[in-house]
């Protein structure tokens, strides 16, 4: 397998930007099954004991954790995970403050694990010889500095579960969120495009290049 391809197959397994279909619930296995109701089980009692609570007419904790373990057990025809997640707390005044701020936490990690999988991709980029170590160094803090734009462009999440504490007068909330990898990966492009542009064409150029995953392997 040459460059190219090991670079193409590489991307596809790093920045996960190939389309598939997706591992159901009902596609798991009944032993996976009762694993995930297991572990949903066991940390809604542990957040019971620390006096989380689920908001009045929403179903039971342990049921919105066992969704979400569904959630994030969904692949690709790659095996690769559909959703990144992410977890955040945050103390506000009342709830919907707290949540609000625990929401912007959580989508600040989504957008840190992106800036992980782009830095791996340009490290990899390096040992093939396709950037130089001033060019990825470059991108890399392109991205760096494109990390709270990304943030903001995230756009809808979906809310796994959310839960709260009394905290005296204040309450804290705790959400764990999630993102399709696509769409958060095409538009994470995007924003890194434009950002670049800004320094040099040749690098947007470089990084088309290395982001183009639309074309078959080998192509």
């Amino acid at each position: 397998m040459n460059t190219k391809m090991l670079l193409r197959a590489f991307s596809l397994l790093v920045l996960l930007f190939a389309l598939g279909t997706t591992t159901s619930y009902a596609q798991l296995s009944k032993k996976t099954q009762k694993k995930l109701a297991k572990q949903a089980k066991s940390e809604a009692k542990d957040l019971d004991k620390q006096g989380y609570y689920v908001p009045p007419g929403s179903l039971p904790l342990a049921v919105k954790l066992e969704q979400a373990y569904y959630r994030q057990t969904e692949k690709d025809d790659y095996g690769v995970d559909k959703y990144i997640t992410g977890e955040a707390a945050a103390i506000g005044g009342t709830k919907i403050a707290a949540k609000n701020q625990a929401m912007e936490a959580a989508k600040l990690e989504l957008a840190g694990k992106i800036e992980s999988n782009i830095a791996a991709l340009t490290e990899q980029s390096i040992a093939n010889e396709q950037l130089t170590q001033e060019e990825a160094a470059s991108i890399t803090e392109t991205v760096t500095a494109a990390k709270n734009i990304i943030t903001q462009k995230l756009g809808r999440v979906i809310v796994l579960f959310e839960a709260y504490k009394d905290m005296g007068k204040n309450v804290e909330a705790l959400v764990r969120i999630a993102y399709n990898q696509d769409l958060a990966l095409e538009m994470t492009k995007e924003t890194i495009r434009d950002e670049l542009r800004k320094k040099s064409e040749d690098l947007h150029k470089k990084l088309d290049n290395l982001l183009n995953l639309d074309k078959k392997a080998g192509e």
